[in-house]
């Protein structure tokens, strides 16, 4: 079941309620739901996580976390989703979400120069940072949706696969006997 995968590699619900970097949260965190491994809660988790890891914005896993309280998103999923945007794939994934935002509001797009400097990065985020919020939305928004379909679809699958390999047990044992 998607739950044994999950479980194996989530940290333990107590270790996490008692972080110090949580604290402000209080006792919003101690909703047991927000641990559940269930199809929905994780769903929901994947479209949190992988919406907010699309926005170029720091604190992501704060954002992710306090829109995971709420909707009652598997907390630990949705915040480690976020770190599909790390320091070595970021640059690749917002210059991506740039030039699709460009793409979308027909404004022509930077080349990219043979030395980046923060002094371009920062020109470049003042005078362009429509497209790239735009487009960071629009992928945001389709990762989420896809993200949640296909887990609500796979968690599915796997439990109708494996209710069928047991019923198929089941039926053997029962000729056999």
């Amino acid at each position: 079941m998607p739950r044994r995968l999950f479980k194996r590699y989530m940290p333990h619900p107590d270790r996490i309620k008692g972080s110090k970097s949580l604290r402000f949260l209080g006792s919003l965190i101690h909703d047991p739901n927000l641990w559940h491994l269930n199809r929905h809660s994780v769903s929901r988790a994947m479209a949190i996580g992988l919406f907010w890891a699309m926005m170029p914005m720091p604190m992501q896993m704060v954002a992710a976390a306090l829109i995971a309280i709420p909707a009652r998103a598997n907390l630990p999923i949705s915040v480690g989703l976020v770190w599909l945007t790390n320091p070595i794939t970021m640059p690749a994934v917002f210059y991506c979400s740039y030039k699709f935002g460009a793409w979308l509001t027909s404004t022509p797009t930077l080349l990219i120069p043979d030395h980046i400097t923060l002094r371009w990065i920062g020109q470049v985020l003042q005078t362009h940072w429509q497209p790239l919020l735009l487009g960071s939305i629009v992928l945001g928004a389709a990762l989420a949706l896809i993200g949640y379909l296909a887990t609500n679809a796979y968690w599915r699958w796997w439990v109708q696969h494996n209710w069928r390999k047991r019923q198929d047990k089941r039926q053997q044992r029962d000729i056999q006997n």
